[in-house]
């Protein structure tokens, strides 16, 4: 009896601790979604680096798509300046700058990109520095000599782009009612837009302008606003005010004489063609009559347009309908006039007979 009592108290134990344990076992078991949520460090490191404003970055074309990208030994520089970011990767936080720009590769984080374009065009000493189109490199290695590297995945949307993305709708909206605006309204945005547009050409005329005189007469290629007209430029970039340095291979004095020569010519052949002062005056009144119909118009006018229109078709079919009558009644007339003619002159044929 002894025994069995003691026999049922060990397996009491047992079934008691084996109850806590699977309870502690379930309390430390995390679901396959709760730890897919964890972030993962590298990831959260790119993000970082991708977002800094000291690792110099451009935007460029790969198989049609428009990427970000920076060079293999910028990353390296980068990294040696700001040794605290390895921090993010906790117990990688050891690892070498090449080891961590694998692993980025391995995650598909990065892709190594090679140049398109990689002969040199005339003119030129060496390839250009950031190209604007790439491709993917066979090798998915990171490496420091002329490598670049792209960025796989999409960044969060600022703020400002979100507001952008719900104003460019209310913006098309107030566009379509400009016809509907007060006429100082109208005036604001055509002197606003006018002037816009004037600054713009102003710019690009005047730029030409210096590049040509500096061309043609020192010999060098100066472009002020380089990257005004550039596709894949960013909005730092497209405003940048101080030209590149030239590394193109000085003009030959023949070509900036013949370009010179074709300069002064055109010159000469707009001065003799340009319009004369009566002509400028047609042109000025015709536009003019033409903003004048844009700001002038409003609803009631277009209404009362209408109106006076249809008053003026009525009138007019009126007239037609009373010209037809009238017509029709001296027909009718004439008619009845020629049968009475005939009734007598049988009558008195028959009287005379």
């Amino acid at each position: 009896m002894k025994k069995s009592g003691a026999a049922e108290k060990k397996k009491a134990r047992r079934s008691s601790a084996a109850v806590q344990n699977g309870s502690r076992d379930q309390s430390s078991f995390i679901p396959p979604r709760k730890q897919a949520a964890k972030k993962d460090v590298f990831q959260c490191f790119a993000e970082k680096v991708r977002d800094h404003k000291d690792l110099e970055s451009r935007w460029a074309i790969l198989q049609e798509t428009r990427v970000e990208y920076f060079r293999g030994k910028d990353f390296v520089s980068f990294m040696k300046n700001h040794p605290e970011l390895k921090d993010i990767l906790e117990s990688d936080r050891n690892l070498e700058t090449e080891d961590i720009a694998n692993s980025l590769l391995q995650k598909n984080l990065l892709v190594r990109c090679d140049r398109v374009v990689k002969t040199l065009r005339p003119g030129k000493k060496k390839l250009s520095t950031w190209p604007a189109h790439l491709e993917i490199f066979p090798e998915q290695v990171f490496s420091e000599n002329d490598a670049f590297f792209a960025w796989t995945f999409v960044t969060r949307r600022p703020l400002w782009q979100t507001l952008l993305s719900f104003f460019w709708p209310v913006l098309t909206l107030a566009i379509c009612l400009f016809p509907v605006y007060p006429h100082r309204c109208k005036l604001l945005i055509l002197y606003s837009c006018a002037g816009v547009l004037l600054l713009i050409l102003t710019v690009l005329l005047l730029r030409a302008a210096i590049f040509g005189a500096a061309w043609i007469i020192l010999g060098k290629r100066v472009w002020f606003f380089p990257n005004i007209l550039a596709e894949e430029a960013t909005l730092r970039e497209l405003f940048r005010f101080w030209p590149k340095k030239d590394e193109e291979v000085r003009p030959k004095w023949t070509a900036r004489l013949f370009y010179a020569v074709v300069a002064v010519l055109v010159i000469l052949l707009l001065k003799h063609h340009a319009p004369d002062e009566a002509a400028r005056a047609r042109y000025q009144k015709r536009m003019s009559n033409i903003i004048d119909d844009v700001l002038e118009w409003s609803p009631s006018l277009a209404l009362s347009g209408m109106i006076e229109k249809q008053t003026v078709v009525n009138a007019t079919e009126s007239n037609d309908n009373s010209t037809e009558s009238k017509a029709t009644s001296e027909t009718i007339f004439s008619a009845d006039e020629t049968g009475s003619l005939e009734e007598s002159d049988q009558h008195h044929n028959d009287t005379v007979g």
